[in-house]
């Protein structure tokens, strides 16, 4: 009788135990069960990439905020804790959707300055001590620099933070930058960032500004100490105190924000520093810079309605695909197969082609909209052989001025590093019961950076991205920004709130995003399956970093994807890799909003350190 009653508890135990386990996709294919589980409430949840920069966001929740609060909050904290992928003279793209419906962009990323010309660039050599990066030793740099002074641009992400909360936000400068303001005062350091300290030494001994933030006893901090940067949180009080000072309400308040950092004494130390140490960025470059809501780019699939920032992003490559991929029924040739996975990548082919020959700021280039019709993408979707990669750059044929190959682009044909690739973003998405969504792609200003003088800012180096091509669109210019890598990623259904989504990345943000939509929508997974589920990456296209490389047909798997899968993907002419899943290019987060519950849920990679939560 013992014998049988302690059989029965034990089957009993194992039966809860199965039933509390997370449950892995219905229609997922092969892939099982997540190594985190989803995270549900029903008021707000914030996705980013760091816990101090999620809680941060939380905090705003609690206090009465929207999304765009905690958005913001997020955003700013995580500039402060994040230094090893962003900081305070960085970028950031935001989309919006308001509690009424409409969905607005925000261009978060600085402008050149009116010293950064082509022809600077093509005629300068480069010095010694500007190798002095984490650069390994495969990576080459394209003319425009990817590290130090030359390739900075006037910070866009506070402008980006500015503009969402005076527009759409509920509550005061002070109050979102509370967190950071906090964690400047000192956070602990994680392996992470000590570890991108730690190579960045040799970067440092150029700059001594960063030498003193970031070895502050001559060696970098180890996991677990107390990070400090005063000179950071000086600012930001600053930037607080300017805010409390002006009258005429939070409006008022916040543009005093603007005008203390972009007009003020922000704006004069960074250009003061930038003149007497060999950068281009001036103050009257800071002081001309401001940021108004746009409208963003759309499209349409299989009933949602998906958005983009402009074409100063490469955020219409996951338009295009999607008008791509309209035609074919995913559900049905199953999860990662090889139909699957093939005809991914060759819609993915194309769009990049049209990317690196059509996109650029649309200030000084006509916008390709022709790129993202559907009569467009029918007529490009009869170039997929469904059994055979093509080897070549193809991009369209529009009216508004010819491709340009990339055999046009100067220098080594090598590549940023994958791992280094995603080191070098962060992600912040946030989504309230009001329907209310924030999505952002913060980047720019990671180490190894340079700290602008007493200020505690770092400043971007998303110069780097630009070309020095003649008659490309992405050519530098004076007033110009360029088409960045970054591309937050919002969606609603029938018009109603529905799902937000961004990852760093480089050239693999869209088509890691572009897997993670379709898994939730197409095989029925939750966010958190879908952002740890295996991916691939496709290296056909131009980087646009460094030296702008092409491998054309590279295709990199995770080494889950069945090797069946592989075999046969190999056999259509894909040069193909394997790689593990923390080592896959990208580190998602994403919330969906389930309208006929009200419950939100939120996903963050775990192999990318990235973190959710809920209220």
């Amino acid at each position: 009788m013992r014998r049988f009653r302690i059989g029965s508890l034990l089957l009993v135990g194992i039966s809860i135990l199965l039933v509390s386990l997370p449950a892995p996709s219905q229609r997922g294919g092969e892939y099982t069960r997540p190594l985190r589980p989803v995270v549900r409430g029903s008021r707000g949840a914030v996705a980013g990439g760091t816990s101090l920069g999620t809680e941060a966001g939380m905090r705003l929740f609690h206090a009465g905020g929207n999304a765009v609060d905690a958005g913001v909050a997020a955003m700013f904290a995580g500039a402060v804790v994040e230094y090893s992928h962003f900081g305070w003279g960085g970028e950031a793209p935001i989309l919006i959707r308001t509690r009424d419906g409409h969905v607005y962009s925000i261009a978060g990323v600085g402008t050149a300055p009116k010293l950064a010309t082509a022809d600077f660039f093509r005629n300068r050599r480069s010095k010694p001590d500007e190798q002095l990066s984490v650069r390994g030793p495969n990576e080459r740099e394209g003319p425009i620099p990817s590290s130090g002074l030359l390739p900075a641009l006037v910070p866009g992400m506070v402008d980006a933070g500015l503009v969402a909360l005076e527009h759409f936000g509920t509550k005061t400068f002070a109050e979102v930058a509370q967190p950071a303001i906090e964690l400047a005062d000192g956070a602990p350091i994680d392996e992470m960032r000590s570890g991108s300290i730690a190579r960045s030494a040799g970067f440092f001994q150029r700059w001594p500004t960063s030498q003193r933030v970031f070895l502050p006893r001559g060696q970098p901090p180890r996991p677990g100490e107390i990070f400090r940067q005063p000179d950071l949180a000086r600012t930001l009080r600053a930037m607080a105190a300017a805010e409390k000072a002006a009258k005429g309400g939070r409006a008022a308040g916040i543009e005093a924000v603007r005008n203390y950092f972009y007009r003020g004494d922000v704006a004069r130390k960074i250009g003061t520093f930038c003149e007497q140490n060999g950068g281009l960025l001036r103050y009257e470059d800071m002081a001309a810079f401001r940021l108004e809501p746009e409208e963003p780019l759309k499209t349409t699939f299989h009933g949602y309605e998906v958005y983009k920032n402009g074409f100063w992003t490469q955020g219409a490559v996951f338009l295009q695909t999607l008008n791509l991929l309209e035609k074919y029924d995913l559900a049905q040739m199953r999860f990662n197969s090889a139909d699957y996975l093939h005809t991914l990548v060759e819609a993915l082919k194309l769009a990049y082609a049209d990317r690196d020959s059509y996109y650029g700021d649309p200030k000084f280039v006509a916008p390709p909209e022709e790129l993202l019709s559907k009569t467009y993408a029918a007529r490009r979707a009869r170039l997929i052989d469904p059994a055979a990669a093509s080897p070549d750059f193809r991009p369209g044929e529009i009216a508004l001025r010819p491709a340009v190959h990339p055999s046009a682009y100067p220098g080594p044909k090598t590549n940023l590093s994958d791992v280094l690739a995603q080191r070098d973003t962060t992600c912040v998405n946030a989504l309230d019961k009001d329907g209310v969504i924030f999505s952002s792609t913060p980047s720019g200003a990671w180490l190894p950076s340079v700290i602008a003088g007493d200020t505690g800012i770092a400043l971007t180096q998303r110069g780097q991205s630009f070309l020095v091509l003649k008659g490309h669109p992405n050519v530098i210019e004076p007033g110009k920004r360029p088409r960045i890598t970054l591309s937050p990623t919002l969606v609603t259904r029938s018009g109603q709130p529905y799902m937000a989504l961004s990852t760093p990345g480089g050239d693999n943000q869209d088509q890691s995003l572009l897997q993670i939509l379709l898994d939730v929508i197409d095989f029925g997974m939750n966010v958190q399956v879908a952002v740890e589920a295996p991916r691939f990456q496709t290296r056909h296209l131009v980087s646009s970093f460094d030296a702008h490389a092409m491998y054309p047909n590279s295709l990199l798997l995770d080494e889950r994807i069945p090797e069946a899968a592989y075999r046969d993907l190999a056999a259509r002419g894909h040069k193909v890799e394997r790689r593990p899943p923390a080592q896959n290019g990208a580190a998602p987060t994403a919330i969906r909003f389930l309208v006929d519950t009200g419950v939100i849920e939120a996903g963050a990679d775990p192999y990318g350190m990235r973190y959710a939560d809920a209220w």
